[in-house]
């Protein structure tokens, strides 16, 4: 994990580097490992005054896809940048018309080790048709429990940041040697 304070730093970065008049608002950007995912809200399409539902998430669709479209160039040259500098992919993704689309973005393995009980979990979700694989059942999990618990999750990714807070302000390795031969 980055600290907070490489977070706001890599999120500035984003938003000096991304023409104006690419987003209304650059909604989010968050990262890990493997990825940055860039996420900024674009203008809702102007529909009749009583548009039914059907056609305002057609037109909401329509605008990202244009927008993905128009901006590939843009968004490449940015992302080609972004990924020599900070070395990891970059995706993008929009809101608009209180949807959200994610576009192309990193799909990473992750290398686990599962009981037949856990094993037998993800089994079931397959045969009730809920993922095609043990790896989609897996990734539904995952989605399954940040949704029910960001609060927590936000609370153990603060004390993390305690944490390398407190140890960056203790003393070198070599002050410790020292500390130790003398008291010896």
């Amino acid at each position: 994990m980055i600290t907070q304070e490489q977070r706001e730093k890599l999120r500035g970065w984003f938003a000096g580097r991304l023409p104006d008049e690419l987003f209304e608002s650059l909604t989010e950007v968050t990262v890990d490992r493997e990825e940055i995912t860039v996420v900024g809200r674009i203008g809702e399409p102007r529909l009749a005054e009583g548009a039914s539902a059907a056609e305002k998430e057609a037109a909401v669709q329509a605008r990202i896809q244009e927008f993905r479209e128009r901006t590939r160039e843009e968004r490449v040259a940015v992302a080609r940048e972004a990924e020599h500098r900070f070395r990891k992919k970059v995706s993008w993704g929009v809101e608009c018309g209180g949807e959200r689309a994610l576009f192309t973005h990193v799909a990473a393995p992750v290398m686990t080790r599962l009981r037949q009980p856990e094993r037998e979990v993800l089994d079931t979700l397959i045969a009730a048709g809920v993922a095609r694989s043990r790896s989609d059942a897996l990734a539904w999990c995952v989605r399954l429990v940040q949704r029910h618990t960001d609060d927590w999750l936000t609370e153990l990714r603060d004390s993390l940041e305690q944490v390398r807070r407190v140890r960056s302000q203790g003393p070198d390795t070599e002050e410790q040697d020292t500390t130790s031969a003398a008291d010896e």
